[in-house]
Formats: C-alpha cells, sequence, structure tokens
C-alpha cells in the first residue's frame, strides 16, 4: 500500500522518492518542515565552505589546483547524484558530501566567470537567492499552485531542455556548437530566460512536493534527500543565472 504522495517534480531526484516509502510508526521519525530547512542549511554552509577552496586557488595563481578540484567536485557530485537519485535511504550519509563537492565544482567554476567578468559571482549568487524567496513567498501565499496541468508543463520542459543540453554535449565532442544557446544575442538570452525560469518553477514543484512528504508522514531520512534535491535545483539554477549575466556582458 502506497502511503506516500504520488505527487512528481519535475526535479528527477524528487521524482518518486515519497512513493511507496514506509509511514514510520513514531512520530520523532517523521519528516517535519523544520527538519528539511534545517539541513537545507547545512548542505547549503557546506556547499559554500568547499566552493572557498578552488576559488581561493584561483585568485592565488594556483589555477591547476583549481581546476583539479572543479573536476573532482562535478565528476563526484554526478557519482553521488547518480547514487541518491536511486537510493534516497542513504541520503543521511551521502547529501552533506554531496554539498562539499558541489562546492569544489561552483567554486572553481565561478571564479573562471569571475575573472572573465568582474562582479558576476555575486550578482548571480543575488539573483539566485532572490528567485528562490520570491518563489517561496509565491507558494505559501498560494499565488502559483503545482496544479496537474502545471507539473506536467514543467516536467516536459525540464526534459527537453536536459534534451538539448544533452545533444549539445555529444555535439561538443565534435567540435560543433549549438549557437542559439551558446550566442550572446537577443534569443541566445531570451533562451537563457526561459531556461531560468523553468528551472525557478522547479522549485515550486519540489516545495509542494517537500510539503506534501512532510504532511503524509515520510521517513526521517526524506529531511536529508529532499534537502540534496533542492540543492540540484539551486545548483542548476546558479549555473544558469551565471550563463544568462555573462551573455548580457557579451551582447
Amino acid at each position: 500500500m502506497a502511503l506516500m504522495p504520488t505527487n512528481q517534480s519535475g526535479n528527477p531526484t524528487l521524482k518518486n522518492a515519497f512513493r511507496g516509502a514506509p509511514r514510520p510508526m513514531l512520530a520523532t521519525e517523521r519528516m517535519t518542515l523544520s527538519g528539511t530547512i534545517n539541513k537545507s542549511f547545512l548542505m547549503l554552509a557546506a556547499l559554500l565552505i568547499a566552493a572557498l577552496y578552488p576559488w581561493s586557488a584561483f585568485f592565488g595563481g594556483e589555477v591547476a589546483v583549481a581546476q583539479s578540484s572543479m573536476l573532482v567536485g562535478m565528476l563526484g557530485g554526478f557519482i553521488l547524484a547518480m547514487v541518491l537519485t536511486f537510493k534516497a535511504q542513504w541520503a543521511p550519509f551521502l547529501a552533506l558530501p554531496y554539498a562539499a563537492l558541489q562546492g569544489l565544482a561552483l567554486g572553481g567554476l565561478s571564479a573562471v566567470f569571475e575573472r572573465r567578468y568582474p562582479g558576476i559571482a555575486i550578482q548571480s549568487v543575488a539573483l539566485t537567492f532572490a528567485v528562490f524567496a520570491v518563489m517561496l513567498l509565491a507558494f505559501r501565499a498560494g499565488l502559483i499552485r503545482a496544479t496537474e496541468r502545471f507539473r506536467a508543463i514543467v516536467i516536459g520542459a525540464t526534459g527537453a531542455i536536459a534534451l538539448v543540453y544533452l545533444v549539445s554535449l555529444v555535439l561538443g565532442l565534435f567540435h560543433v556548437e549549438m549557437p542559439l544557446i551558446n550566442a550572446a544575442t537577443p534569443l541566445g538570452i531570451g533562451i537563457s530566460l526561459v531556461i531560468v525560469a523553468v528551472a525557478a518553477m522547479n522549485l515550486i514543484l519540489d516545495f509542494d512536493l517537500i510539503e506534501s512528504g512532510a504532511a503524509s508522514g515520510a521517513p526521517r531520512y526524506m529531511e536529508w534527500y529532499a534537502s540534496f534535491a533542492l540543492l540540484v535545483t539551486l545548483v542548476w539554477l546558479y549555473i544558469e543565472m551565471l550563463r544568462l549575466l555573462s551573455k548580457a556582458r557579451r551582447s
């Protein structure tokens, strides 16, 4: 008997996380909103602290160290994300290491962008958290609701973006670029704005699923898993902010 809500998020890490999970017998073993919030702050702190290392190395002249750290963070973060997508029960042990690895990746990536476009990193951080706050307020106020139609649109758009990025990655291996994605033209900037909007809409689905999971008594480990899933969306949103602002600087 499935006791968890059947709502699905556009974020693949949350898509089926709550479905079929057993309901704990004790209230102290159940997922809560406050517990999820606390763990989300811990993961953000781990990410920011880890990001300082490649950032400092890059601007300290140790470019190779920064690049190595970024590569480790990207590969390690991807591996842990794949593991957690299918093993939500491992989230209490892997969520913080994932956040730290993402910090290494984002610290190096941000430093590269910052060197080329001074001030872009802090602008991207500010815009990311501004969008997060606006979407959270809109969700709590009921201005945006995760209806079935809304969910289907966001999931479809997210899948389409993932497919385009995959095609772009494969073509890049053969030194073929997709100018519509990377060009600093009005159309290219418009595409980035659409992608940022889709990433922001994923936050609404994440908020809805987390609230539903807490209300239905999901297992306590889902607090770590939900925090991990939110971080996935925030990292995506931040990277898209970097891309958008860099295009605006080049236009």
